[in-house]
């Protein structure tokens, strides 16, 4: 394990980074969908639940193992469980946030062709009709998407290739903040949108009788994806904080943002999605037949004011997915540059590429690659289904099983009290390591088996 070790620089930049990772795309683009195909309020209720009671213990417990080992997942397991089993845990927090990356850049692209079309007021100047029907055409081209991947895998990389306090800190600090306000302004315009009431009653009135055993696996899968569990990107942001910040804190400063952003991006979507009398299970491309239908009615009075809000909330939507994007980059650029002879700038261009190639499959699965499919899903469906409801629950199953059963007991207690020194951590260590052992482990397991047998 390599001693010298970049860090971050301050429990706020943790948040930051960490929060930064979790909110993104998953919130804003994954979250309003996602609650659209599986029932409103009821999905929201048992997200919340899973989020507190399976996905936090999880997070904590790859925040320990990554402090603890100060390294990628397979020194950390190595350093925990040598000559075991486990260091094949490993492999899959390398092969998911790659898989992941492979249709996540799709939508960052989308995002950034949707900031151009701001940048030309073109959503200003539009029809409802010409609105809902330019994204189907769009993603449906073979060449035009490419552009908008290319550009977004370009900057991650670059953003990655500084490093830890001059590029992930440094850019994921000042950003949130500004994001957290603009969807909270876009939320409040939504609701006052004629017929916006419905979507609001959506949201807020569960029908539990619309929720099947389907519909809880993804309320767990939004709850993994959303904080970006299970693939080692928590545990490789753990690895650089410094040993006197507070997992206790940082861990639920994170799910806080990450929670209450996903709600509100909700309130921003859905009641407009039924003042536009679009289908709330439209699908990936529910926001971007939505939010620039709001900018088109706010464009018929005050098209100067609609045009510069667009221009900012979609660039703020490239921002987030960039924050995410990078925290998954992380993961495979720090194993490489750690456990290969790779430096970590050919390490990065390296597993940007391999992420670059997925994403046109992923993408050309909306045109040219249409036809190939898996029980009804596209490439771009399968990636989606295959990590956020198998792999990343997985991941986060393992890391909890073994956080809770294998790492020594006194270790854990350490780090989640650092060193003792934290009163209020000591008072739940025993409820976290209980939910930890038991509740998180039984929980992902008893979900599964209500869909697969």
């Amino acid at each position: 394990m390599k001693n010298h070790r970049e860090t971050f620089g301050s429990n706020f930049a943790v948040i930051m980074a960490m929060a930064g990772s979790a909110i993104g795309l998953g919130n804003i683009w994954r979250f309003p969908y996602i609650v659209g195909q599986y029932g409103g309020a009821a999905f929201i209720i048992v997200y919340l639940i899973a989020s507190l009671l399976l996905a936090l213990p999880i997070f904590y417990a790859e925040t320990i193992l990554g402090r603890a080992s100060r390294s990628n997942t397979f020194q950390a397991m190595r350093t925990f469980a040598p000559k075991t089993l486990w260091r094949h845990v490993g492999f899959l927090t390398i092969i998911s946030p790659i898989l992941i990356m492979g249709f996540y850049g799709v939508v960052g692209g989308w995002s950034i062709q949707y900031l151009y079309k701001s940048l030309t007021f073109s959503f200003v100047r539009s029809t409802p009709d010409a609105i809902d029907y330019y994204f189907g055409s769009y993603i449906s081209s073979d060449f035009t998407p490419l552009i908008g991947l290319s550009i977004f895998v370009a900057i991650m990389v670059f953003i990655t290739l500084a490093g830890v306090k001059k590029g992930i800190e440094r850019f994921t600090k000042p950003t949130l903040p500004i994001l957290m306000i603009l969807i909270i302004g876009i939320a409040i315009y939504s609701v006052s949108l004629p017929g916006a009431y419905k979507g609001v009653e959506y949201l807020i009135k569960p029908d539990f009788s619309k929720l099947t055993a389907r519909g809880v696996a993804a309320a767990l899968g939004q709850s993994f994806f959303s904080l970006s569990l299970g693939v080692g990107t928590i545990l490789i942001y753990a690895s650089y904080m410094k040993k006197e910040q507070n997992i206790f804190s940082s861990g639920l400063g994170t799910a806080l943002f990450d929670v209450v952003f996903a709600i509100i991006a909700g309130f921003a979507i859905m009641p407009a999605v039924f003042a536009s009398g679009l289908e709330p299970s439209a699908g990936p491309g529910l926001i971007f037949k939505t939010l620039p239908f709001i900018f088109n009615k706010i464009g018929q009075t005050l098209p100067l004011v609609s045009g510069i809000i667009s221009i900012v909330f979609f660039f703020s939507i490239f921002i987030a997915a960039l924050t995410s994007a990078i925290s998954l980059l992380e993961v495979g650029v720090a194993y490489l540059s750690e456990e290969t002879r790779l430096n970590r700038k050919f390490a990065t261009i390296v597993v940007g590429g391999i992420i670059w190639f997925l994403g046109v499959l992923c993408s050309l699965s909306f045109g040219l690659l249409s036809d190939i499919t898996i029980g009804g899903e596209n490439i771009f469906g399968i990636f989606d289904h295959v990590c956020s409801n198998i792999l990343m629950p997985l991941g986060g199953l393992l890391f909890t099983i073994f956080v809770g059963w294998k790492m020594p007991k006194s270790t854990v207690y350490e780090e989640f009290t650092n060193n003792s020194t934290k009163k209020f951590n000591i008072k739940l260590y025993p409820i976290v390591r209980f939910l930890m052992r038991y509740v998180a482990p039984i929980g992902i397991i008893a979900i599964w088996i209500s869909i697969y047998l």
